[in-house]
């Protein structure tokens, strides 16, 4: 049986995983990560009662306790569900390995490609939100006062005064690394597992054109049986995806509540403030938000997409001189590929770029709702 770890397509997410213990192994490990930023995460909503009044001290407090909310609740899904995390991900590297052994060229580059991008994808994203992350600690010092990364209130705690302060801005710096493994690999690992769906839809159109190639059209049964194992691969995607779509839609339905309603607010302060270095800053969230959903709805829409090619990689096939008997295979799925495979967000809306404009529009509206009624 292939190793996920020897899988590259999702090696590096399943590695930052196996490292803090959330799956693969079970140890200490997961606990000195998730119970601190828990705590942390319900110190800063505890901050939250204390900042109305400030419109803008609000916001941005607001913003970052959705942020450690969205990373805590990942990592507790996927510890409690690590065991069916762990079966997918088996199942994509045998996948993997499979695909690869495959002869054809345009396959094998197929596959070289989309694992090209998945890893780039999750290496620069991990590299992205370290460099993010050293930003959000590194600038209180330069604000010439005491501030924290992050707002947090302890019940009979002066947070600003010494030595108090400074070990909560340690403690901060130190859980910002944590936190940041908790939350970026999952949207790695969404945009790794849609693509590897990409890969295995592409090789099946590519078998439904090609699936005569190199057997003698006289032999009959050869053809039927291939017919049959490209059957067979296209359940397995149908399956594939239902199971992807367990695994993140209601963490999709959570990102589209919380951050819908944080690019409204985030763009409604950036309409207020007049500190440069603070429009840069909320401009920086913003740009986070969008290309965090973009990410998730982009991938997505592909997959649809591309599971409706299916139907007319199979009519451009050769299947004009087969028998009746293997021609109502091959439109066994032409019929099927008429309904698309879709993920959804929390099974109830399917994740397409329409559905991301909608969000979008939606935001958008209720900003300038929020503006007029300030102004």
């Amino acid at each position: 049986m292939a190793s996920i770890l020897d899988c590259p397509i999702v090696s590096v997410n399943a590695r930052v995983w196996r490292f803090w213990s959330f799956v693969l192994k079970h140890d200490a490990m997961r606990y000195i990560s998730i119970i601190p930023v828990t705590v942390m995460t319900f110190f800063m909503f505890t901050d939250l009662c204390r900042s109305w009044g400030n419109i803008q001290e609000l916001i941005i407090k607001a913003y970052f306790a959705v942020l450690y909310f969205n990373a805590v609740l990942r990592t507790l899904i996927l510890v409690k569900d690590r065991k069916l995390y762990e079966n997918f991900m088996q199942g994509i590297s045998n996948v993997y390995f499979e695909i690869s052994h495959i002869d054809d060229h345009k396959i094998q580059s197929l596959l070289k490609s989309y694992t090209v991008r998945a890893r780039m994808l999750s290496i620069s994203n991990l590299a992205l939100g370290a460099i993010i992350s050293t930003c959000f600690v590194v600038y209180p010092i330069f604000t010439g006062e005491r501030g924290l990364p992050y707002g947090m209130f302890i019940p009979g705690l002066d947070s600003f005064r010494s030595p108090h302060y400074e070990i909560i801005y340690i403690v901060q710096v130190v859980l910002t690394f944590p936190g940041c493994c908790m939350y970026i690999p999952f949207t790695s690992f969404f945009a790794s597992t849609t693509l590897f769906g990409l890969v295995q839809i592409k090789t099946l159109q590519r078998q439904l054109q090609t699936f005569k190639d190199n057997i003698n059209s006289q032999d009959k049964e050869k053809v039927k049986a291939k017919v049959v194992k490209l059957i067979e691969d296209h359940k397995r995607i149908i399956t594939y995806v239902s199971e992807l779509n367990s695994l993140v839609t209601y963490i999709c339905f959570v990102e589209f509540l919380s951050f819908g309603m944080m690019l409204c607010a985030l763009l409604f302060l950036l309409n207020v403030i007049e500190n440069h270095a603070q429009i840069v800053i909320v401009a920086a969230y913003i740009f986070m938000i969008i290309s965090q959903i973009f990410a998730f709805y982009w991938h997505a829409n592909e997959v649809r997409e591309e599971s409706m090619n299916l139907a007319e990689a199979a009519y451009s096939g050769p299947w004009v001189e087969l028998d009746n008997s293997t021609k109502k295979k091959l439109l066994l799925i032409i019929l099927r590929a008429q309904q698309p495979l879709e993920i959804t967000v929390g099974n109830v809306y399917p994740m397409t770029l329409e559905m991301f404009q909608s969000l979008l529009n939606a935001s958008y509206s209720y900003f300038t709702l929020l503006r007029r009624v300030y102004n």
